[in-house]
């Protein structure tokens, strides 16, 4: 039987259909050349389907149900933090004067667009400690590659002479690319038994040459790096900046302050912690925040106050700059914004308790069944190593494309590259105990499986829209021509 859900909308298509009514044109016809260029004006007809409205809505609907999303099912995938997103943050997100603003009408117009701009801002101050704040950054690498300029700039007015950037070797793959791109070079710095930073290797690797040390807290293994104080000291004696990488924020919320800990910039993925669309979901946001002496170098514009009255300035001499044309992704600061006053303080408080407990309540699940390198002191995530399924015939590959058959996304794999066999897994808050054991029983049967019955686990997915994929064949031979080769259905 042939699978209709998988036609193009085109091979849907019949001559004559119509998928709407209007009512007859009551306006002067006009000849569209005598008011648009000819030059801009199409010489054929638009080729479009010809559709009614059922199938267009039921094309799409299948099409949305071909690919895993939050919406549809838990999404483990580690550091990326995928959390449900609210409804009541779109809705809000659409209405009708927050969506149909356009970013070149006069300030004036645009007034409480703005407040909530420059009220995120000061949340984020709280929230880090920090002293200001600009939300323009439109993802966490941006806001990356934003804060590395700000180092770059402070460096620059004291006539430093900075040449490298301290990054883990288990930092996220847009630190030392941030690096290199902001003038740096980056400088590796090795990880002790306990799944931290190694601080006599930093030792070995800070000079006077150190520009700053990025470091994500917690650190990509899920843990918390416990000697941030004394290793601040060591970046700030040499007059090194340290950098905080956001990702893993949702583990510290209303608990510790990247201020407190010495940290000097942050970067804020607010499409994770502050629950907005994520990946295909819709844009990001990254805002970075710093300390009072380096407000100066944020990039323009900045929103200010002036009596009653919010202005955007680009007036700033030692600013790094302006990042875009624009002032952020202004409807995912919406939706993080109200994310923020849906919960308030005791609520983002109880939000990373949650989420801490979640992870550390499945990692209790699996510890007899996978190894956990690094266990002591998991907070909202953790790494397991699948090296012992492994060596049983199964790699991580395989039982992240078993778990599809579950109905879940799988976890991130093979990073961070420190850990063999590496599964990262974030629950986050969203999910309830329900859905953490179901998972784990999951994890539990996989590896019976193995020994059982390991043909079901190497020929997994069956029951996605797309079966085994030969990886390397997929991803050297692109079929995006596939269109060109269907006949069109007359």
């Amino acid at each position: 039987m042939k699978d209709y859900s998988s036609e193009l909308i085109f091979e849907k298509s019949k001559k004559g259909k119509v998928g709407f009514s209007l009512p007859e044109l009551d306006c002067p016809e006009i000849n569209i050349r005598s008011v648009v260029n000819p030059v801009l004006l199409r010489e054929n007809h638009l080729d479009l389907p010809e559709v009614s409205e059922p199938e267009v809505v039921r094309h799409f609907i299948n099409l949305s149900t071909k690919n895993h999303h939050i919406d549809k099912g838990f999404y483990p995938l580690g550091s990326c933090t995928m959390k449900y997103n609210p409804k009541i943050n779109d809705m809000i997100a659409g209405f009708d004067d927050l969506k149909n603003i356009h970013p070149l009408q006069n300030p004036s117009t645009t007034q409480g667009c703005l407040e909530i701009m420059y009220n995120l801002e000061r949340m984020l101050n709280s929230i880090t400690g920090m002293d200001s704040t600009t939300v323009q950054p439109s993802a966490g690498s941006q806001g990356e590659f934003a804060g590395i300029l700000v180092i770059n700039k402070y460096h620059q007015q004291k006539g430093n002479n900075k040449k490298t950037i301290i990054i883990p070797e288990s930092a996220h793959g847009t630190n030392p690319a941030s690096v290199v791109l902001g003038g740096y070079e980056p400088v590796e710095v090795g990880t002790n038994s306990r799944g931290r930073v190694d601080i006599n290797d930093l030792m070995k690797k800070v000079n006077e040459e150190t520009a700053g040390m990025m470091l994500t807290q917690p650190n990509t293994l899920g843990l918390f790096e416990d000697e941030i104080e004394k290793i601040s000291e060591i970046i700030h004696n040499v007059d090194g900046l340290m950098y905080m990488d956001g990702a893993n924020l949702n583990a510290l919320m209303g608990i510790a302050r990247p201020f407190d800990m010495g940290f000097d910039i942050t970067h804020i993925n607010l499409h994770k912690t502050f629950s907005t669309p994520h990946g295909g979901g819709g844009p990001g946001a990254g805002p970075i925040c710093v300390i009072k002496k380096l407000s100066k170098f944020l990039p323009i514009p900045r929103i200010i106050k002036n009596k009653n009255t919010f202005e955007l300035c680009y007036d700033r001499d030692n600013s790094i700059g302006q990042l875009h044309s624009f002032y952020g992704n202004f409807l995912v600061l919406t939706r993080a914004y109200c994310y923020i006053l849906s919960l308030g303080d005791s609520g983002l408080e109880r939000m990373s308790k949650i989420a801490i407990l979640n992870a550390n309540y499945l990692k209790k699940k699996l510890q007899k069944t996978y190894d956990i390198p690094y266990s002591e002191g998991s907070m909202h995530e953790f790494v397991i190593s699948a090296v012992k399924q492994k060596n049983r015939g199964i790699k991580a590959l395989d039982i992240a494309k078993a778990l599809l058959d579950y109905d879940y996304h799988s976890p991130t794999i093979y990073f961070p590259i420190n850990v063999q066999e590496a599964m990262m897994i974030e629950p986050t808050e969203s999910e309830s105990i329900q859905t953490l054991n179901e998972f784990a029983d999951s994890m539990i049967e996989i590896d019976k499986n193995i020994d059982d019955n390991p043909d079901i686990i190497l020929n997994s997915p069956s029951s996605t829209p797309v079966g085994r994929l030969n990886e390397t064949k997929a991803n050297r031979e692109l079929d995006i021509n596939y269109y060109s080769k269907v006949e069109k259905k007359e």
